[in-house]
């Protein structure tokens, strides 16, 4: 593209002829968006949803509403507009349990909870292999467990971003409550016995988890044995104090530099919603007071985007039954702009198509 400037003088008009040379595709190197350039995600560039109405993690009643909530939105519009092509393959389907006594250290539903994230594990893998962006709507947190698993086989050195108020690496013998919700990464890095967690016997065909490929963001309410597992295990975590201290920016970086100090590999976000304060998401079941704003939860999951490496993401703990209609409202609204911005829609650019380029 030329730029010719124009100059006037008394003998008449003479012509600069600057020429400003850019290179191909340079439009793009101008204006950026969030999306284009993947090179682990297949083309044209496609986000497969799946539901996964799942609260047997946790003891409240609704977050298995949380896909039909977000499906409500005008989510999937947004994210055609920024250059998304959107298969929903609907919800996980999974036998109900009827007898699932507390396991021998206490996990509750376990044999519910384990059989219904080996059905999302199951769905999941051969999207991901596909060359899909998987978007995991839960559900409670638990459902990282299928999710992850499934992203581990698919994509063996992805790392993990995890965005929430609790570590959720409880084990059964550490956890106060012995929801499963709380244990996920704890499952995942194969420090639960699988042989004493009925319903989860079939992780040992998944790939475990390493510590050092996953980092925190957000703590505030960590269980004292999630402390010493955290410590014991050398787990990076920027909790509420540190954003507090250091802002957001420099925490992504560090938080990037600590998983994957060369830029190479895939990324997974997993995003609880009640990483964000209550005041902004009222309708979940387990708010901690003192949380990210509106624009720090967008501006992780935008830094994220802006990887160019993202390929997964969980967006989980919205309830819908929880809360008045406004509430829940908000919730779902939040939850909705966070899967936007993680998935290219900015500030400036979002909604520019037309700039994108794979």
């Amino acid at each position: 593209f030329f730029l010719v400037v124009g100059v006037m003088q008394s003998s008449g008009i003479v012509y600069l002829r600057n020429v400003l040379r850019v290179p191909s595709r340079g439009i793009k190197n101008l204006f950026p968006v969030n999306i284009g350039g993947n090179k682990f995600l297949s083309d044209p560039a496609t986000v497969a949803v799946v539901g996964s109405t799942i609260c047997s993690g946790q003891p409240n009643k609704g977050t298995e509403l949380g896909p039909a909530a977000l499906r409500s939105t005008d989510m999937f519009e947004k994210l055609r507009i920024v250059g998304w092509d959107i298969k929903d393959q609907g919800d996980v389907q999974y036998e109900t349990v009827e007898k699932d006594e507390p396991t021998k250290w206490g996990m509750k539903r376990s044999r519910l909870c384990g059989g219904a994230n080996k059905a999302l594990a199951e769905m999941m893998y051969p999207l991901l292999k596909d060359g899909n962006f998987c978007l995991n709507l839960g559900g409670d947190h638990s459902t990282a467990a299928g999710s992850l698993a499934a992203v581990l086989k698919a994509r063996p050195e992805t790392r993990v971003v995890w965005v929430d108020a609790h570590a959720d690496i409880n084990t059964d013998r550490t956890s106060p409550s012995g929801n499963i919700h709380g244990m996920p990464i704890a499952l995942l890095m194969g420090l639960i016995d699988l042989d004493e967690a009925p319903g989860w016997e079939w992780l040992k065909d998944y790939p475990k988890l390493k510590p050092d490929r996953i980092v925190y963001i957000g703590l505030r309410d960590v269980d004292p044995g999630e402390k010493q597992i955290m410590y014991e295990n050398g787990i990076k975590a920027y909790s509420m104090h540190d954003i507090d201290k250091y802002n957001i920016g420099p925490i992504m970086e560090r938080a990037m530099n600590d998983i994957d100090p060369y830029g190479h590999s895939p990324l997974h976000l997993s995003f609880d919603i009640d990483s964000l304060d209550p005041v902004l998401v009222p309708s979940t079941g387990t708010p901690v007071l003192g949380g990210l704003t509106f624009r720090e939860g967008a501006y992780i999951c935008e830094h994220m985007a802006g990887t160019h490496r993202l390929c997964s993401m969980d967006i989980t703990e919205v309830n819908p039954l929880l809360g008045d209609d406004n509430n829940v409202s908000q919730t779902v609204d939040m939850a909705k702009r966070m899967v936007s911005c993680a998935l290219g829609e900015t500030l400036l650019w979002g909604n520019q198509p037309h700039l994108r380029t794979f």
